[in-house]
Parts: structure tokens; sequence; C-alpha cells
């Protein structure tokens, strides 16, 4: 694809890529925005680096991409409920994001994207890792496929938000509220039209009409090959780096290995719509 107002570069062959030639703290151009969105839709999640960029600036670069989600448990950030603290400390006993998955895939219209800005990075370590579920469902054989693609399963959010993370009392949606949803195991991306995997560790809890033995088996192999590195690139943060990725076709987790260092930034996500 050929690029007028910006610099891409692949982080790897299957997913994610670095753009640069753009500030994203100051309002885009149409050709420059297209070419933004362009490259999301080709690479998944793209990153750029070295940029200052204010909470407003921030929620105004989101808001080129749709109305901001509201997360349905973390708290408001400075006033706004559209931005997520990400941090840890060397008073952390667990940090989001350890397990791959999908933003909220609990909701009954999930993230479309996710806009993660970190200000504060530990000296090594902290590195975010990225997978394609386009990748990953094109590995699968046909017979996986034709199977799958006729099923749903749960997604659920009170065993990470409340009982792994800790938020309780009242959330978006009510006190003591945490969503549930029934999604298809491969949904087809709405924009490029592919099929992607769309099952996490994290929230799928269960693959609906299923006995329990069947559903555990099935996305133990399918978390299973998730994790094939084939299907991953992995990010090195630097401080004031911008990572960006669709939740439709790109799974994430991050690097835990820093303890007790500090990383800390501020993620705004966009509004998805239900999968299909």
């Amino acid at each position: 694809m050929a690029y007028e107002t910006i610099e891409v570069t692949p982080l790897s062959p299957v997913i994610g890529a670095e753009i640069s030639g753009v500030d994203i703290s100051k309002p885009l151009g149409n050709q420059t925005f297209q070419e933004v969105h362009d490259a999301l839709m080709a690479h998944q999640v793209i990153f750029f680096r070295d940029q200052e960029m204010s909470l407003d600036e921030h929620m105004a670069f989101g808001k080129l991409f749709g109305e901001l989600h509201i997360h349905p448990a973390a708290r408001e950030t400075q006033g706004h409920k559209e931005i997520i603290t990400i941090h840890a400390d060397e008073r952390s006993k667990v940090v989001a994001g350890m397990r791959w998955h999908s933003d909220v895939s609990c909701d009954a219209e999930p993230p479309m994207g996710s806009i993660l800005h970190l200000h504060t990075i530990p000296a090594s370590g902290g590195d975010t890792m990225f997978a394609s579920m386009y990748a990953a469902h094109d590995a699968l054989s046909d017979p996986v496929k034709d199977f799958i693609g006729g099923l749903s399963a749960w997604h659920e959010s009170a065993h990470v938000h409340r009982d792994r993370l800790g938020h309780k009392g009242t959330l978006r949606d009510g006190d003591d509220s945490y969503p549930v949803s029934l999604h298809p195991v491969v949904r087809t991306h709405p924009v490029t039209g592919r099929k992607a995997l769309f099952v996490n560790e994290n929230f799928t809890t269960r693959i609906d009409g299923l006995k329990p033995r069947e559903s555990e088996a099935l996305l133990k192999m399918l978390y299973d090959h998730i994790a094939t590195p084939e299907f991953h690139c992995r990010f090195a943060w630097r401080e004031k780096s911008v990572a960006f990725w669709d939740n439709r076709c790109a799974q994430h987790r991050v690097v835990w290995d820093y303890f007790p260092a500090v990383r800390h930034g501020y993620r705004v996500t966009v509004a998805g719509d239900k999968p299909f």
C-alpha cells in the first residue's frame, strides 16, 4: 500500500507496524487520517513514537475513529470517564492484561480499538505482545474452521474485573454489575471482511451448546493455537510511545517482567459494534 503523508514500517510480516511522520496530538488532515486508518486496517496494530499528548488531545485523537467507550468497571481519570489509567509499581499484586485478550469482549458491543499512551516505563521489560486473529483463523484446518464457524461463546466480566482486579461498587451499569455477552467464535471484520477468531482466555468462559468437557477442550486448543509465536509481534515501549490496536482482529497481553519498577500511562478506547 502506498502512503503519501506517513511512513509505515512493518514490525512483522503478520501484524504490527510503526508509523512516523505524524503528530497525533494535532488535528489530522483528511488524507493523513485516511492513511492512518488504512494502516490500522492493514496491520491490526500501529505504533507511534515520541508523542507529546495531553489527556484532551488523547481523547480527541480517539474520537476521530468513533465514539469513546466507557469501561464497565475501571475508575475515571481526572474527571474523564473515557480514560483508563494504566499503572503498576512496587505495590502491585496484579496488573491488567496478563493474559491474551481482546479488550472488554464481555460487552454486548465490544470496543473497536484501544489507544494506549505510556508516560513512564521501566528501564527494561514491560513489552506488549500482539497476536493476529486473522492469522490464527487462517492457519486452522478446514474441518475445524467449518465446525467453529457455527459456534458462539460466552464472554464474562466478573471473574476478571471483580475477582482478579478488585473493581466493585457502583460501576458503569449499576452496583456490582458485570457484563455477560454471547458472541460468535469466529467474527467477520466489518471493514476488511476477513474472518478472525474471537475467543480469549481472559473473558471467554464457555462455548454455548457444548458440554463442559467439550467446551474446555476446544477452548484450550484455540488458546494454545492463539499463543503460536508466528502469529505475533512484540512492541518495546519507550516513553511517550503510543499503541493503537484493533480489538476486532487482534489480541494482546502485557509482559509483567519489570516488578517493582513503575509503568504508567493512559488509554482511551473507541466504541465498537456487535460481532457477527
